[in-house]
């Protein structure tokens, strides 16, 4: 297993997603039935909305080298999933006439301050992750297992409403490194013109005359010389030196 490839593995967001998913399929497996959900439709669009968070958030993480954009639509995609999620959850609790914990309860905080596992391990990651992932869920055994459905409810919008703050700031970091690196398409345009630059410099192509770096030869495409052939520096837009060609 090629272990760049699966970075998402040591993210607590995934982990925690991963909890949630398999809280949610527990849930929907004892609560829903013929009677309250008699097309199985309510099952089905709360357990899809578990598994797109962990989903999406390993498919956005396993684009980070080739598009941090697909990256970024990815990740926010999965934090929207949550939201619809918690969403159904609050729902659960005010057709039974009860309300979420208000953040201020004993009940909120002591969910809340329950930490993560940073992951370690090195090898054998998949079997490894899995353990890991079932031990962090134990953890919140006292209420998810409690087999009452209010309970289990408010725990996991406390979970849902903790991985969209997650989510939110793993997008802003996402972003930031946007801001400084460029995405899929600056970097294909920056290894295009470094490579046009390099040949240029082995075929003898005339240096510019503002910086002395190695030009490069465009065509304009407006204005009284479009289509006509041109010296532009490779280092265009920082340097805009030019010569006729």
């Amino acid at each position: 297993m090629q272990l760049n490839n699966f970075g998402y593995y040591w993210l607590d967001t995934w982990v925690l997603a991963n909890i949630i998913q398999l809280a949610t399929q527990e849930f929907c497996l004892r609560n829903f039935n013929r009677t309250n959900d008699p097309c199985g439709r309510q099952y089905d669009q709360m357990t899809q909305a578990a598994r797109s968070v962990p989903a999406n958030i390993a498919e956005g993480n396993s684009r980070h080298s080739t598009s941090k954009e697909t990256e970024m639509r990815l990740t926010d995609v999965a934090r929207a999933s949550l939201s619809e999620l918690a969403n159904d959850y609050i729902n659960w609790l005010l057709q039974r006439e009860q309300i979420p914990w208000s953040v201020k309860s004993d009940e909120h905080r002591a969910v809340s301050y329950i930490t993560l596992d940073h992951p370690t391990y090195k090898d054998d990651v998949q079997h490894l992750s899995s353990i890991h992932i079932l031990n962090q869920k134990h953890k919140f055994d006292k209420w998810l297992s409690s087999k009452d459905s209010i309970i289990e409810a408010n725990c996991l919008i406390v979970l849902c409403n903790r991985l969209i703050m997650m989510l939110g700031k793993q997008i802003e970091n996402q972003l930031n490194k946007f801001k400084q690196e460029g995405g899929f398409t600056e970097g294909l345009t920056a290894e295009r013109l470094a490579y046009k630059a390099e040949q240029s410099s082995q075929n003898g192509a005339p240096t510019c005359p503002k910086c002395g770096k190695p030009m490069i030869k465009r065509m304009a495409k407006k204005g009284i010389n479009s289509g006509k052939e041109f010296w532009s520096c490779s280092d265009y837009p920082e340097c805009n030196g030019t010569r006729n060609a």
